[in-house]
């Protein structure tokens, strides 16, 4: 009981709120990119879907890091941090989520599988790499925690 209670305050407050409102914006963001440069400037899946992915972070690191977790720590440890951390989240969530499903669903197809897979790695990821940006990426120092208390 203690520990759901601990997992809801931890999901249920306006940090996690203005996560997903990032979230939404950035998504917006890259996939228009993605969409732009395969449709109209004709780039190529590849480039264009990796497009996606890279605008989408940048997006995702600047407003992150000045709108959700109200970070002011000059210098690039946060960017180090914040892509260290969306690698290990995107390894865990596809990594976790993939076996899982095979298991889950052993006697399905193999398409049918895989996109059930892609769709529990988008949870996971986003739930890992909100609990990563906010305790890792974006972490305070506890002198710039107890200055702004004052």
């Amino acid at each position: 009981m203690l520990l759901r209670n601990k997992v809801i305050q931890l999901f249920a407050d306006k940090t996690f709120i203005k996560f997903v409102m990032v979230g939404v914006v950035n998504t917006i963001v890259g996939t228009s990119i993605m969409f732009i440069f395969y449709n109209v400037f004709h780039l190529g899946y590849w480039f264009s879907s990796a497009s996606n992915y890279f605008f989408g972070s940048i997006c995702s690191y600047l407003l992150n890091k000045h709108f959700t977790f109200q970070y002011h720590e000059k210098g690039w440890g946060s960017l180090l941090r914040f892509t260290i951390n969306i690698v290990i989240c995107y390894l865990l969530a596809y990594g976790m989520a993939k076996p899982l499903i095979e298991w889950l669903l052993s006697g399905f197809d193999t398409v049918i599988k895989e996109n059930i897979s892609m769709g529990l790695g988008m949870c996971l990821f986003i739930a890992f790499n909100y609990l990563g940006q906010r305790f890792f990426a974006f972490k305070k120092k506890q002198h710039e925690k107890s200055f702004k208390e004052k």
